[in-house]
């Protein structure tokens, strides 16, 4: 579904990305993993349009990536960024609102809230609530299922789990895996590396811009060197 082929991103004299090679099939979870400043994040954001590439190829479904971010979106493509980003004024069903923009239909836009209410029901009860009253981890389910409304075919999560108390970080990966089970593919960078491996079909290890290790997640998991790097085992 996407493929990406030597990949190179810079700002300024800084390479943040130097040939980075990547495959997301259709209908699966791959986790990318890495340290802080490894280029996990400028990854997405190159897919989304958001930042530029100095060179290299990103294909979707057969075709060459636009480099304009609402185009990308349109073409199936959203990003979940780090840190949440909800508009905090606006209601938990604004919010909803807003990440369907695209489609046409208002009652299709209505029929997608209340399906993004019924997959993390306490959305529901906070409908009309400040979506900056909620709680991290509430504001960060809202943030998933806003950027589920518009129906995409692929969805890129950045760091989803950050912050957050373990229990929240379970129903995060719960949720992370009803959405594979909807058909959508996810493109995952997680910072709890033992998590995403053991959920994901295929992960990638980036180092300082370049792709030092890739294979299955459970293989990697098993991996020594992941171990020690990443997962805090010796």
């Amino acid at each position: 579904m996407l493929a990406i082929e030597n990949l190179h991103v810079s700002y300024g004299h800084i390479q943040a990305l130097a040939g980075v090679s990547i495959r997301v099939p259709q209908g699966s979870i791959v986790s990318i993993i890495g340290s802080n400043g490894a280029g996990k994040t400028t990854l997405l954001n190159t897919i989304s349009g958001i930042v530029k590439q100095k060179q290299g190829s990103i294909k979707f479904e057969g075709k060459e990536l636009v480099r304009v971010p609402h185009d990308i979106v349109n073409m199936g493509i959203v990003q979940v960024p780090e840190g949440r980003k909800i508009f905090a004024g606006l209601t938990v069903e604004e919010n909803l609102l807003a990440g369907g923009y695209i489609l046409k239909q208002s009652s299709q836009l209505k029929d997608n809230a209340e399906k993004m209410m019924q997959l993390y029901p306490i959305l529901s009860s906070r409908r009309s609530q400040q979506a900056g009253t909620l709680s991290g981890g509430e504001q960060q389910m809202l943030a998933v299922c806003r950027g589920l409304m518009s129906e995409p075919k692929l969805i890129l999560l950045d760091e989803p789990s950050l912050g957050l108390a373990p229990i929240i970080v379970k129903s995060i990966f719960d949720l992370i895996a009803k959405i594979r089970e909807q058909g959508i593919t996810v493109m995952l960078v997680e910072q709890n590396a033992k998590k995403a491996l053991a959920l994901c079909d295929y992960a990638y290890v980036l180092e300082n811009g370049r792709v030092t290790m890739e294979g299955k997640g459970k293989d990697l998991l098993c991996d020594p060197g992941v171990k020690k790097a990443y997962l805090g085992e010796r």
